[in-house]
C-alpha cells in the first residue's frame, strides 16, 4: 500500500512516497516560491517518478505546512504540528520534545509514547530565530548559508546579539561588523540568539524531557544546534534530512487512514 505526505511551508515544499512494508520509498525537497499550489503539484510529480509510479497508484495522501489548503490532490490536510510528531515518533521512538526551526516559525513540541502531542508553544508573529531570520542574517554579512554554522563554530568570542527583531538585528549586526568584530564571533552571537529565544519556549512548557530532537531546515545549521545544546545542557538527535519530517508524519497519517 503506498500512501504520500506533502509539506508545503514557507520557503520550502517536501513530498514524501510510503509504502506499508518497505517504509521511505523517496522523497523530494523543493522551493515553495510564489505559486505554492503548483510547487506542491510538480514535488509530488517528481517523488512519484523516482518508482515510475502514478497519483493513481497512490492510496491516501495528506497535506501539512502553512500551505496545506493549497493542495487540492490531498485527501486531507493537518497541522503541521501534529505531523512533525508523527513523524518524529516514526524516527524516534523515544523523543519526548522536539525543537522544530522553520522558515517562518518555531514550535516546541512534547509528546507522548504513541507520538500524540500533549503540549506545545509555538514562535509564529515574528521572523525572529526562524529559517528568515538565519537567511537575512547570511545576506548581511554576505556568506553563504549553508557555511555560517561551521564559521561560527570557530568563534572566539561570545558576542551578543540583543534584539529580537529581524530588522533591528540586522542593524546591530552591521554595526558589530564596522566595529572590527570576527564574522565567525557575529555568527556565533547570531546563533545564540536563536538558541536563546527557541530556550524561552521551552521554559513555557517547563523544561525539556529527553530525549530531545530538532527538525526542520534550521537543523542542518551545525551552529545553531551546538548553540542550543549549550543553553539546554542536553544533546539534540537529528535525522540525516530533518526537512521531511513533517512530510513524514503526513504520510504516516494516510496509511492510518488508508487501512
Amino acid at each position: 500500500m503506498l500512501v504520500a505526505g506533502i509539506d508545503i511551508g514557507s520557503i520550502t515544499t517536501e513530498a514524501l512516497l510510503f509504502d506499508k512494508d518497505k517504509g521511505i520509498v523517496g522523497y523530494t525537497i523543493m522551493q515553495t516560491g510564489a505559486d505554492s499550489k503548483k510547487t506542491a503539484e510538480m514535488a509530488l510529480e517528481k517523488v512519484l517518478a523516482y518508482p515510475g509510479k502514478s497519483v493513481s497508484d497512490v492510496s491516501y495522501i495528506v497535506s501539512t505546512g502553512c500551505g496545506r489548503k493549497r493542495a487540492a490532490f490531498a485527501k486531507e490536510s493537518v497541522t503541521e504540528i501534529t505531523c512533525i510528531a508523527k513523524g518524529v515518533n516514526y524516527l524516534f521512538p523515544e523523543a519526548r520534545t522536539i525543537i522544530d526551526i522553520g522558515g517562518q516559525d518555531t514550535k516546541v513540541v512534547r509528546i507522548d509514547e504513541k507520538g500524540r502531542v500533549t503540549e506545545f508553544e509555538m514562535n509564529d508573529k515574528c521572523a525572529a530565530g526562524t529559517g528568515r531570520f538565519v537567511e537575512v542574517m547570511a545576506k548581511a554579512l554576505n556568506v553563504e548559508l549553508d557555511k555560517i554554522g561551521e564559521i561560527s563554530l570557530q568563534h572566539k568570542k561570545e558576542l551578543t546579539i540583543s534584539s529580537i527583531c529581524t530588522v533591528f538585528a540586522e542593524s546591530e549586526v552591521i554595526s558589530l561588523v564596522s566595529e572590527g568584530e570576527e564574522l565567525e564571533d557575529i555568527l556565533y552571537g547570531i546563533h545564540k540568539a536563536i538558541a536563546d529565544r527557541t530556550l524561552g519556549l521551552i521554559n513555557r512548557l517547563g523544561g525539556i524531557e529527553e530525549q530531545v530532537i530538532m527538525a526542520g531546515g534550521v537543523a542542518k545549521n551545525i551552529g545553531v544546534v551546538k548553540a542550543l545544546e549549550k543553553v539546554l545542557n542536553s544533546s539534540i538527535k537529528i535525522h540525516v534530512e530533518p526537512q521531511i519530517v513533517g512530510a513524514l508524519g503526513a504520510a504516516i497519517l494516510s496509511l492510518e487512514k488508508a487501512v
